[in-house]
């Protein structure tokens, strides 16, 4: 059988470039084998192929490239980055201070959400505001990156919206709920996750009541919803930064020395 040829711990090696691959190593893959067929499972910083099928070739020492899959546009670029916390923590205003700072740096990520527009929203700048049905469509079609569902509305970040942001050049930032961190996780976008959150509770909930643009009922389901995403926040690993938001120039530079490599990588880029 074939596969004694592939030890356990042996690198199989294949090169970036389309098939058929029959030149010396480039990077090491994952594999699995089914005879003749084999079934590569590529990293992330590859950015060519997510899966590469190779045939093994009767009487020869090699393989033959007999199907693979393209990784998509969203997984290259600068590397993007989440901003995630309770409505309320100050996620918007840091956001906005940075894009202003970074505007040819940074881009915003423009979600998605069934929810009606707050006065002075404009629709495909501060959301893309869509009906249920639109959303859910784009969803089944494997079109979301993240979705999730607050309060009787669905949110979500599609590959599109990240896909505009890159193709600039730009680090895409991502405001995404707790949910959507656990989603990400699970995807090959390896962003630099950020945790925005308030000095307390009663804090956020002054700051919420201060907007003036919720109900009591639609208060309390955020402040609900803020206990468990600062409870599940804790968990080791989830986050590269938390940010306690009590001064918003201190939480500023937090902000940005994280990001500060990434800046000068994407600055450097554009040089060249």
């Amino acid at each position: 059988m074939y596969h004694s040829w592939l030890e356990p711990c042996s690198p199989l090696w294949i090169r970036d470039r389309a098939p058929p691959l029959d030149d010396p190593p480039a990077f090491p893959v994952s594999c699995s084998f089914s005879s003749p067929v084999l079934t590569l499972g590529l990293p992330a910083s590859s950015q060519l192929f997510s899966w590469l099928e190779l045939q093994h070739i009767p009487h020869f020492t090699g393989w033959k490239a007999i199907g693979w899959k393209v990784c998509p546009a969203v997984m290259q670029g600068p590397r993007p980055v989440v901003l995630s916390g309770p409505s309320g923590a100050g996620k918007s205003t840091l956001l906005k201070k940075l894009l202003k700072d970074y505007e040819n740096i940074f881009g915003f990520s423009v979600s998605h959400t069934t929810r009606q527009p707050r006065p002075g929203e404009v629709n495909g700048k501060d959301y893309h505001f869509v009906t249920r049905e639109e959303m859910q469509k784009e969803i089944d079609a494997g079109e979301f990156i993240e979705h999730a569902e607050f309060s009787g509305n669905m949110y979500g970040t599609s590959k599109g919206a990240v896909q505009a942001v890159q193709a600039q050049n730009q680090i895409c930032v991502l405001d995404i709920d707790i949910q959507g961190v656990k989603n990400i996780k699970k995807t090959e976008l390896n962003p630099i996750y950020i945790s925005v959150q308030p000095p307390s509770i009663e804090i956020l909930e002054k700051r919420l009541r201060d907007r003036k643009t919720e109900t009591e009922e639609s208060l309390q389901k955020r402040l609900t919803a803020a206990r468990v995403d600062l409870e599940l926040s804790k968990e080791p690993g989830l986050f590269d930064l938390v940010i306690i938001n009590d001064d918003l120039e201190k939480a500023y530079s937090e902000l940005k020395e994280v990001l500060l490599e990434e800046i000068k990588k994407t600055e450097e880029s554009r040089k060249s």
